[in-house]
C-alpha cells in the first residue's frame, strides 16, 4: 500500500511542478502519468474522469487527482494525490515569492514564458486529440460536438451548463438504449 500511496504522490507532485500555465496545462502531465506511466487507467476512462470534473466547480488538477487517487488508493490515495498536486507547489511559491516578484517583469522571464506558452498549447492540443479518438465513436458524438461549438462561440453560455446538458442527454439517449 505504501508503494502505491508513494507513486501516487510523486505522479501528481511531477505532473503540477513541471506543469506551466495553469489547470489546462497540468491536463496531459496527469494523463502522461495515469494512463502513459502507471496505467491507473485507459483514454476512455481519463476523458470520462476529465469531462466529469469539469462539470463540477474548482481546479481541474485537485479533481483530477481527488478522482485519480481515490481509484488507485482510496480515500488515502484522494488525500495523496492532492497533497501532492498542491504542497510542493506552495512551498515553492512560499520560499521563491519574493524572487518571482522582483524578477516578474525582467525581460529574461517574459522571453522564457513567450517561448512556452506554444508548447503548453500542443501539449494540450495533444490531449485532447487522443482524447478525441475515442469521443467521437458516431455520427451523434459529432453532432454533440458541432451543437457545443455553436453554443459556445455564438450563444453567451457557461460551459458547465453545457456539459450537465450533455450528460443528461447521454443518460437519455444512450443510457436507456442499453436497458
Amino acid at each position: 500500500m505504501f508503494r502505491k500511496l508513494w507513486d501516487v504522490f510523486i505522479a501528481f507532485t511531477r505532473a503540477s511542478n513541471l506543469g506551466f500555465g495553469g489547470g489546462p496545462s497540468l491536463i496531459p502531465l496527469i494523463k502522461a502519468e495515469a494512463v502513459d506511466r502507471y496505467q491507473w487507467m485507459d483514454n476512455e476512462e481519463f476523458a470520462d474522469s476529465l469531462a466529469i470534473g469539469n462539470a463540477l466547480p474548482g481546479p481541474i488538477a485537485t479533481k483530477m487527482a481527488a478522482y485519480i487517487g481515490y481509484k488507485v488508493a482510496g480515500w488515502l490515495g484522494a488525500f495523496v494525490a492532492i497533497f501532492g498536486t498542491i504542497a510542493p507547489t506552495a512551498i515553492i511559491v512560499i520560499l521563491l515569492g519574493s524572487l518571482l516578484v522582483r524578477y516578474s517583469d525582467s525581460p529574461e522571464l517574459q522571453a522564457m514564458l513567450k517561448a512556452v506558452r506554444p508548447v503548453v498549447v500542443i501539449l494540450v492540443a495533444e490531449t485532447a486529440y487522443d482524447m478525441a479518438k475515442k469521443a467521437f465513436p458516431s455520427v451523434s458524438t459529432w453532432g454533440i460536438a458541432a451543437i457545443t461549438i455553436a453554443l459556445l462561440y455564438f450563444v453567451d453560455i457557461h460551459p458547465a451548463f453545457i456539459i450537465v446538458t450533455a450528460m443528461l442527454f447521454g443518460w437519455a439517449a444512450y443510457g436507456r438504449a442499453k436497458k
